[in-house]
């Protein structure tokens, strides 16, 4: 991915350093889901609010510790989340504005460890989130080793599109999807609430997809190979191979995610088309 050469965001808010006063809760129901929650990408964290790894909003208060030492190899993961931000940044204005909308940017927070959000606090273990209470994205580097070295799916587009799925949970904000989403979660059982969090996810996919598609053709990011490395992200993280990994079978009325075929399809069809209409997830005959 050619990235050296952009611009950096200024919307990056660096809290590594920072640690939080209160322990971040753990253990109890749902740690099957926990363990699941802290492989996948970007599931809004209001939905595993009070389950394990995150707690109720304001119970931690964040405090400046010693200073943060940073190697040059997280030095340089800053600088390229910076640039792909920036590269959303200009990619969504443009389509906003020719839907005759504006848009907000989010704030992107490094953390190292544990942070607070709006939504709650959170450990590194939940891996890269959104919160739509404070429009934020958050995610600490680490998380690039685990996708290379445990989820087998190396490269800096596949490091990329983790960025840009979670900048994808944002626009979905700003459209008014998550709020309609989580309301109609409220009033469905346990099923139809996995599927629908399935759709806004490979929504979020798809989205992902066609930033990648416009800023190809803007700035020319894009290698031979970089396609391939997303999709291998997006295989890597499907409901069905990590509850294979997890506990031996898959049960798909829990999918939360999508499978890997599913997460590929969708990402493939934002970047093929470019169109955001191309991704009503919620109204396909096929996920």
């Amino acid at each position: 991915m050619r990235w050296e050469s952009g611009r950096q965001s200024e919307n990056v808010e660096d809290r590594r350093g920072f640690k939080v006063s209160r322990r971040v809760a753990g253990g109890g129901i749902g740690t099957v889901l926990l363990v699941l929650v802290a492989l996948y990408f970007g599931i809004d964290p209001s939905i595993i609010l009070n389950q394990g790894q995150m707690s109720v909003p304001g119970t931690g208060v964040p405090t400046q510790s010693a200073p943060y030492s940073v190697s040059p190899e997280e030095k340089r993961l800053a600088e390229f989340v910076s640039v792909v931000l920036a590269d959303t940044e200009d990619t969504w204005q443009v389509l906003f504005r020719g839907m005759g909308k504006t848009y907000e940017e989010p704030k992107l927070v490094l953390f190292a460890g544990a942070v607070e959000s709006a939504c709650g606090m959170a450990s590194t273990a939940v891996g890269p989130f959104y919160c739509p209470m404070d429009q934020k994205v958050y995610i600490d580097l680490s998380f690039y080793n685990d996708l290379k070295n445990r989820f087998g799916a190396p490269g800096d587009f596949a490091q990329a599109y983790v960025i840009a799925h979670e900048v994808g949970h944002h626009v979905q904000n700003l459209l008014g999807i998550a709020d309609k989403v989580q309301s109609l979660r409220s009033r469905s059982s346990e099923t139809e609430a996995n599927k629908l969090s399935v759709m806004m996810e490979l929504q979020a996919d798809c989205l992902a997809g066609v930033w990648a598609y416009h800023a190809d053709r803007a700035r020319k990011i894009l290698e031979q190979g970089d396609v391939e490395e997303a999709l291998n992200a997006a295989s890597s993280i499907g409901d069905d191979r990590m509850q294979r990994q997890a506990r031996g079978h898959v049960t798909p009325d829990s999918f939360t995610h999508g499978s890997s075929a599913q997460r590929v399809r969708w990402f493939k069809r934002g970047i093929e088309t470019g169109n955001i209409g191309q991704c009503n997830t919620f109204s396909s005959e096929k996920l």
